[in-house]
């Protein structure tokens, strides 16, 4: 790279990542964290540490590698540990940038960047902060779902809690292992159900650790209070069983009893050590277990599933958006799911509410829902129903296939969360066109190699006309005419930092539905009209640390306004209460207190 291109590159960099998250008015007071150094070092506020030496350099909380200055070197005892060259933050990203810039894997990348974190957090919450649109796809889905399938190989350190069902009577010992003290965010997952890849036992620890990454990056929760957790109660997956390579328990998983003992006694553990705030998001766990624990601990703990909720609310905000484009109300629309399981429960059980809050009586708004699963569409009189399914089963003949249904109950908005790749079919969306001047096409499913459909699959075979989201990224779309339409991602990480850091922040007793139907309406005033000429239902996610924010303020003053909250006084200025809560990639400047006494005092006495 030659010295121009070097300045210019740096001159792109946002000189503090944080900034755009504070929107200063009159009377207001940046905070020291939120300003930019003047001369790139990304120097935050002062800090004290007793460690000193080659502790401080294998510290990925403490290490600033070569941007220590010579004064940090010799007092802390590294001088010699480090070459002989002193780096801004700044040329620090553009090193990692240009290492990065070698891989041409996905997986390759993914290692680079979590290498980075196990090195030095500051910088790699720097890298990611600085291109959030670039560097998601990355840590998260889709690549992640590629990290977990090989996650035995690509485990490189500890990042998270591996509690296994032979731990069972000792959790509270195990919690004693994990070196920070105050846990307040943790994210577990049994890894049973990993995206759309299914049982990944112990190796799905990539999706917790995946998560509380960008509950840092997007929503500003400070990593030290966060905690991946993984309960390994064996696995079902044939082919990890016979692996002699693989890390995690080999056995089939244990159910029933011995299993429901486990999850109870780690969230008894859990709250015991961390406290009744500390907030537990269940992720990834299979649809017999999903829903039966979130309706049996969410009126006792502070906890949310992520894949009935956070998808619930993400999608709900992609159809409010799109409402802009039909012109009418939700009630006058029609919902056919592709897939019953808990991420389709959990948005239509979002769109009722919706439904219902502007007005549409609940039995009313129930008959606009249909699902279709691997026996056909939900009817009653179907054996062997779920509670949940009864709920929203249609009073209609049996039909057997999606395409079918389509065509017999012609719906506006058509939603995949089956994980069914090219379950959308070339008819299905070309009746979907038929039926409306733009139908609503949420092809949800992760990894993209699950997508129902593509985003050009779905312009072409409306004419442009459709209103496509996706779960997993796609590129933009551009016809022979020159029109453009850019996919809008119906990610899950436009949700669940916005409401982590605003339950953390005002101690928020128990998350309601309310909390993410607030979180839809937000995202999806967010949208602006710019966005829906191009195709987005969703804003850029270059702007997803703006929306977390917004989020969270709303969540603050809606715990307060209902006596939900559990830390008082009330804060009078929210947005400056959750700012002061808020992590920083600013490097801190470590502090020393040097000074002398009177020469007399200091005089050696002399026999």
């Amino acid at each position: 790279m030659s010295a121009l291109a070097f300045s210019q590159r740096l001159a792109r960099l946002p000189r503090a990542v944080t900034g755009p998250l504070f929107h200063p008015t009159p009377g207001n007071t940046i905070p020291c964290w939120a300003r930019a150094s003047s001369d790139g070092r990304g120097l935050g506020p002062q800090l004290h540490t007793k460690k000193r030496g080659y502790e401080i350099t294998r510290n990925p909380h403490l290490n600033k590698g070569m941007a220590f200055s010579l004064e940090e070197r010799l007092q802390l005892g590294i001088h010699g540990l480090l070459p002989p060259c002193f780096l801004t933050q700044d040329v620090q990203v553009l090193r990692v940038l240009k290492s990065y810039e070698t891989k041409s894997n996905d997986l390759d990348k993914y290692i680079i960047l979590m290498t980075l974190q196990d090195r030095n957090e500051k910088l790699f919450y720097r890298v990611l902060t600085s291109n959030i649109e670039r560097f998601m796809p990355i840590i998260y889905t889709p690549t992640v779902g590629l990290a977990c399938q090989q996650y035995g190989l690509a485990f490189r350190r500890p990042r998270g809690l591996f509690i296994t069902i032979h731990d069972k009577g000792h959790i509270a010992t195990m919690l004693n292992s994990w070196p920070e003290e105050d846990i307040k965010a943790i994210v577990v997952t049994d890894g049973e159900r990993i995206l759309g890849l299914g049982d990944l036992g112990s190796y799905g620890m990539g999706i917790p650790v995946g998560k509380l990454a960008l509950y840092t990056a997007c929503g500003g929760v400070k990593p030290q209070h966060c905690l991946p957790v993984l309960l390994d109660v064996g696995t079902d997956n044939e082919s990890l069983l016979n692996d002699p390579l693989y890390i995690g328990l080999k056995h089939k998983r244990i159910r029933g009893q011995a299993y429901d003992e486990l999850v109870d006694e780690f969230m008894q553990a859990v709250t015991d050590r961390y406290g009744m705030n500390c907030l537990i998001q269940f992720e990834d766990f299979a649809n017999s277990n999903a829903f039966r624990l979130l309706n049996k601990y969410r009126n006792k703990y502070l906890t949310f599933n992520d894949d009935i909720q956070g998808t619930a609310s993400v999608a709900l905000a992609g159809v409010l958006a799109a409402l802009r484009i039909t012109k009418n109300r939700l009630s006058d629309h029609t919902f056919v799911f592709q897939g019953a399981g808990e991420a389709a429960m959990g948005i239509a059980h979002l769109i009722v509410m919706a439904m219902e809050k502007d007005g549409t009586p609940r039995q009313e708004a129930l008959k606009k829902i249909w699902m279709v699963d691997s026996k056909g569409l939900i009817v009653k009189g179907r054996s062997q129903l779920t509670h949940e399914k009864q709920l929203i089963a249609q009073d209609h003949p049996p039909i057997k296939s999606l395409e079918e249904v389509v065509q017999k109950v012609k719906p506006t908005a058509l939603i995949g969360v089956a994980a069914i790749g090219g379950a959308f079919t070339e008819q299905i969306l070309k009746d979907m066109a038929s039926f409306n001047k733009h139908p609503i096409i949420f092809a949800l499913s992760n990894p993209t190699s699950k997508s129902e459909c593509t985003a050009e699959q779905c312009y072409r075979l409306t004419d442009g006309h459709g209103i496509f989201a996706s779960g997993s990224p796609f590129d933009p779309v551009t016809f022979a005419d020159g029109r453009t339409f850019v996919p809008g991602q119906g990610n899950n990480a436009y949700v669940f930092p916005g409401v982590a850091l605003g339950a953390i922040a005002c101690g928020v007793r128990h998350i309601n539905d309310d909390i993410f139907l607030i979180s839809a309406e937000v995202i999806a005033e967010t949208v602006t009209e710019k966005h829906l000429a191009e195709g987005r239902m969703y804003p850029p996610l270059s702007t997803i640390r703006d929306v977390s924010f917004k989020i969270a303020t709303k969540i603050v003053e809606y715990a307060y306004k209902n006596n939900l909250a559990a830390w008082y006084p009330e804060p009078k200025d929210k947005e400056a209460f959750l700012h002061a809560q808020m992590y920083s990639p600013d490097y801190d400047s470590f502090a020393f207190d040097s000074y002398e006494w009177p020469k007399d005092a200091m005089e050696i006495q002399k026999v």
